[in-house]
């Protein structure tokens, strides 16, 4: 097996973009460390790979993150979660420059700019940004969503997801449910809509005989929402698109003098950050959008620093973190038994 970059760095105890440096003699850097890595370099056998010398001229270590508008976003977090996962994997070794997809100009993405680009992308109008990633011949990793494109995507299957927090819900007993969607333009709320509809359909049920109530995945769209089930309806539990809107369902709820989880329980989807803190335990879906973040850039600094070009869907676990929002139904009918 050839040897590469990475097995360099790891027996020269540095990061592969120093390597990367040392060995493309760019930038002034310790001359004494330089001299080192090229030896180990050479007493390894390294050839370098005639794909990552072409990628490596004129590197202006600078990683674009164009994400869609935060109005158009399923919460700001995500925002906060990705620039948190891109910073720790890029590092003090490249610059990373944050803009909205909404606020570029077509035509207007300059290629010397940048050496790659990720894109954090939530809803279709995106793709036109894409398209002129890809004409500009910009190594690219889109994040987030799957897009049937010509370039590595990372996410998670939020269709699945969303089926496993039903799945929970009707396990739990529960058959009177509500549920407050997102912003219906965004992939995210269409995938989580089709994951709940075909965990019903799993357990014989009738999608169609579940109330839907529209959000916008924000705090004051699930009050509302709630608001609204809580004079229409008499549900044992609300599922909620995202965690912020299931702390807005919350505090409607206790405003009509009920509880969670006693009168109505409740689960949420992100795992977000306040979700296992204070007076509310929520039971919800954990999507690391930090790690979906990190993965992302990994691909992305592969094909950089070592001209490995990664076209994958890369799709990454989501898990159900249970908590004490959820009341288990059958365990009440089995103790008045």
């Amino acid at each position: 097996m050839a040897v590469t970059i990475k097995d360099i760095a790891k027996a020269a105890g540095v990061s592969y973009s120093t390597v990367s440096r040392a060995l493309n003699g760019i930038g002034a850097g310790n001359n004494e460390n330089r001299q080192r890595i090229l030896r180990i370099a050479e007493e390894m056998g390294y050839m370098p790979n005639q794909a990552a010398v072409s990628l490596k001229k004129s590197r202006t270590y600078n990683i674009g993150l164009y994400f869609s508008t935060i109005s158009k976003m399923s919460s700001p977090f995500v925002l906060h979660d990705v620039l948190t996962g891109v910073y720790q994997v890029a590092g003090s070794h490249y610059n990373v420059t944050v803009k909205g997809i909404d606020m570029h100009e077509p035509g207007t993405l300059n290629p010397s700019f940048f050496d790659g680009i990720i894109v954090l992308s939530q809803k279709n109008e995106d793709m036109l940004f894409m398209e002129e990633v890809y004409d500009k011949q910009i190594p690219m990793v889109i994040i987030c969503r799957t897009v049937f494109f010509d370039a590595p995507n990372v996410t998670t299957d939020e269709a699945e997801a969303m089926g496993k927090a039903m799945d929970f819900l009707l396990e739990s007993g529960h058959r009177k449910i509500c549920i407050i969607e997102g912003n219906p333009t965004l992939d995210s709320t269409k995938e989580r809509h089709k994951g709940w509809r075909a965990s019903l359909l799993h357990h014989r049920m009738d999608p169609e005989s579940i109330p839907v109530y529209q959000g916008n995945y924000r705090y004051a769209s699930g009050y509302q929402a709630a608001n609204q089930i809580l004079e229409e309806h008499k549900p044992t539990a609300i599922l909620c698109f995202n965690d912020e809107m299931a702390f807005g369902a919350r505090n409607a709820i206790y405003e009509h003098g009920l509880t969670v989880p006693d009168d109505i329980s409740l689960i949420g989807f992100d795992n977000w950050d306040m979700s296992g803190y204070a007076n509310m335990q929520l039971t919800t879906i954990e999507r690391s959008m930090s790690e979906i973040a990190k993965e992302g850039t990994r691909v992305l600094l592969r094909r950089l620093d070592e001209g490995i070009i990664d076209k994958r869907r890369i799709y990454l676990d989501n898990r159900l973190i249970v908590r004490e929002t959820v009341k288990n139904l059958n365990a009440d009918k089995k103790e008045g038994l």
